[in-house]
């Protein structure tokens, strides 16, 4: 990049950090610091949850996914639209009236006033490993963006992909500790739409250009990537099976849920997450994937879309461009992060440990976790070598324990906490355990598959056998 990108690039990660700050600094209580006041605009939350959601970690993904097999990648983001709309329709109206109730600050939060304390412990750990997982994701993402982009070179003995793991982690610690959730939100506004923006109407106009036009694009791939029936079945099953019940126990939206101040601005939020999911974010992901495959086609196809906007973009774009991605890499990172930290300190540490203190010392607590997990989620990001793969490891651990307790709360009257518990520890274990053993499973399917077809036996058999004593759950 040129000297004036770079500049551009520092002044506007300058900028980002600011406003984390500014934020911080009018954190009055825990309220403020997870949920934001619950009182943040709908077009906020909404295109904070398509950064979140998407991010650069999905961004770069897609990209990777164009390069190997064309505009069939986009389903990946097809899911995000379907788990968002089916949230608003089923899912928002009746959380909010719990939330009402009860001033929930975690997704744990609800279980527990479904079920009871154990449930929301356990799920409180099953998250809180799971963020962490797709936190590590993140920083993977923003390492193999920032070293095709900024250090192409060996930096202290390091290659440039360790050098950036390690600097990316650091500025996205930094940033979350400083940050609630208002500051993540309002930032992740800014940052979607200068990424949208840049990529829409500077990369892939310019990147047109560049290759020749749309014939020589169709030309130079084969005739498949222009379909969007390039992918298997079995494909598109584990990518809904692994990414739509994401959208019932990710914390990261429980926290948006609760951050709006009622259903009406709840349903706005999602309905604009899941538009601006697909198609808008998905094609345009895929078929800068595409023509990355055109001009580096011997890149790893991750690095493809990071390597075009570098090469396409005229001086000062390219650093407002890559500025951003790392901004939206950040958006998810800070918001898994937060997620995490919530998990561990209001449900675990607050609950279990030291119950009584003034929020501030518990926002104090949050930023310390923040750290501790930061760090555990670099060194995990060094375990990974595609971020995709990161990302679905992380979906599958979450989703095969939690999903079917999860939509048991909202939608079966006849459910049970200790149905619940070991239907999480059973759904969770058997896909960790596959995944771990690498074991092979008929037709190719997703271990989340079959750790949520085990959960649901578990659940529903032993809720039939132990239900709950009168009083002792609420209707959801």
């Amino acid at each position: 990049m040129h000297i004036i990108d770079y500049f551009i690039f520092a002044i506007y990660m300058a900028a980002i950090l600011y406003i984390g700050f500014y934020f911080f600094k009018r954190n009055k209580n825990i309220e403020d610091y997870y949920v934001g006041g619950r009182n943040v605009p709908p077009a906020h939350v909404g295109l904070s949850i398509v950064a979140t959601d998407v991010g650069g970690g999905f961004s770069i993904g897609l990209g990777g996914l164009g390069f190997v097999m064309g505009l069939s990648g986009s389903w990946l983001l097809f899911t995000g639209l379907l788990g968002a709309w089916l949230s608003a329709v089923f899912i928002l109206p009746k959380i909010k009236k719990i939330d009402k109730k009860n001033n929930l600050l975690t997704y744990p939060d609800f279980l527990r006033s479904v079920y009871n304390n154990r449930v929301a412990t356990l799920a409180a750990v099953i998250s809180g490993i799971g963020y962490l997982g797709f936190t590590g994701a993140q920083i993977l993402a923003g390492a193999k963006l920032m070293s095709a982009t900024l250090f192409e070179k060996a930096l202290f003995g390091l290659t440039p992909l360790e050098f950036s793991l390690y600097f990316i982690g650091f500025i996205i610690i930094a940033y979350t500790v400083l940050g609630g959730l208002k500051a993540v939100i309002y930032t992740d506004t800014v940052q979607w739409i200068v990424l949208l923006t840049g990529l829409i109407f500077l990369a892939m106009p310019l990147t047109i250009i560049k290759i020749g036009g749309f014939s020589s694009i169709k030309a130079a791939l084969p005739a498949e990537f222009f379909t969007l029936t390039n992918i298997s079945a079995v494909t598109f099953i584990n990518w809904l099976v692994t990414i739509v019940p994401i959208w019932l126990i990710a914390m990261t939206l429980y926290q948006r849920m609760f951050a709006v101040k009622d259903v009406k601005d709840a349903k706005k939020a999602w309905y604009i997450a899941g538009f601006f999911e697909y198609p808008i974010m998905a094609f345009v992901g895929v078929f800068l994937g595409m023509c990355g495959r055109i001009l580096f086609p011997e890149v790893d196809p991750e690095m493809g879309l990071p390597m075009t906007i570098k090469h396409v973009l005229p001086i000062g774009a390219t650093g407002i461009v890559i500025a951003s991605y790392f901004s939206a890499i950040m958006s998810t990172a800070d918001s898994c992060l937060m997620a995490s930290s919530g998990n561990f300190v209001n449900d675990l540490y607050k609950r279990h440990l030291i119950r009584s203190k003034p929020d501030k010392h518990y926002i104090k607590i949050s930023q310390l976790a923040t750290l501790l997990i930061g760090i555990m989620a670099i060194v995990l990001a060094s375990q990974f070598k595609m971020v995709l793969d990161a990302i679905l490891y992380a979906y599958a651990f979450m989703v095969s324990g939690l999903f079917v307790p999860t939509l048991g709360a909202y939608f079966w009257r006849r459910r049970s906490s200790i149905g619940a518990f070991w239907g999480m520890l059973s759904g969770g274990l058997l896909t960790l355990l596959l995944i771990i053993l690498n074991a092979e499973l008929p037709f190719g399917l997703d271990a989340t598959l079959f750790g949520i077809l085990l959960s649901a036996v578990v659940f529903i058999s032993v809720s039939l056998l132990f239900p709950d004593q009168k009083g002792q759950n609420h209707d959801g």
